[in-house]
């Protein structure tokens, strides 16, 4: 049977007696994001929202994005990667179990020097996809769509050039396939600088 989320009491600083909250709540008065699942709308425009909200709050305290993401949505992914660059505050990201996909793309997105990982998380990048399979009547959608998965993949390829300070074709070529990367490899890489102990 499943328990839920927890609830865990939590007193603001204007209240006198603690209330309870449930614990995803209560971490993120604290500035603490997390992102454990596939990247869809939903999530997006909830991190999205959190992430304006306490930057708004206090612009000066740092945000943390821990990630345990098999991937997910290009358009929602690349929306909350849009929102780490345009909140005020540092956005620190941990690889807590894996970030793959879209979740090594919100990984690399985080303050240069404040990205990290577990020892042992591991790192996937790859070419962004689609499941768009089409019948004969949909070949022009599905040329569309291929127009537009291309347009994502350079825009993902250039933040991984700038963001790695690895070369444009290093990037391309691992782009082409599923690269798995340990934390150290990812910090090799360029992904995170550096590994929690």
């Amino acid at each position: 049977m499943p328990i839920g989320i927890p609830k865990v009491p939590f007193q603001g600083p204007d209240d006198e007696t603690s209330s309870w909250v449930d614990l995803y709540n209560r971490l993120y008065r604290q500035r603490l994001l997390f992102i454990a699942e596939e990247i869809d709308s939903e999530i997006s425009n909830n991190i999205i929202g959190i992430m304006v909200f306490l930057s708004l709050e206090d612009h000066t305290k740092e945000q943390y994005l821990f990630l345990n993401c098999p991937g997910g949505g290009v358009i929602p992914g690349i929306s909350i990667y849009d929102a780490i660059q345009f909140v005020t505050p540092d956005v620190n990201t941990i690889d807590i179990g894996v970030a793959a996909s879209m979740g090594s793309f919100l990984l690399v997105g985080g303050t240069i020097t404040k990205r990290m990982a577990f020892p042992h998380a591991r790192v996937m990048i790859h070419q962004p996809s689609t499941s768009f399979i089409p019948d004969s009547h949909q070949t022009k959608e599905f040329l569309l769509e291929v127009g537009e998965l291309a347009k994502f993949r350079e825009a993902i390829l250039e933040v991984y050039v700038q963001r790695t300070g690895k070369p444009s074709w290093v990037i391309a070529r691992d782009l082409e396939r599923d690269i798995f990367m340990s934390a150290t490899e990812a910090k090799d890489y360029g992904i995170i600088d550096l590994i929690a102990d």
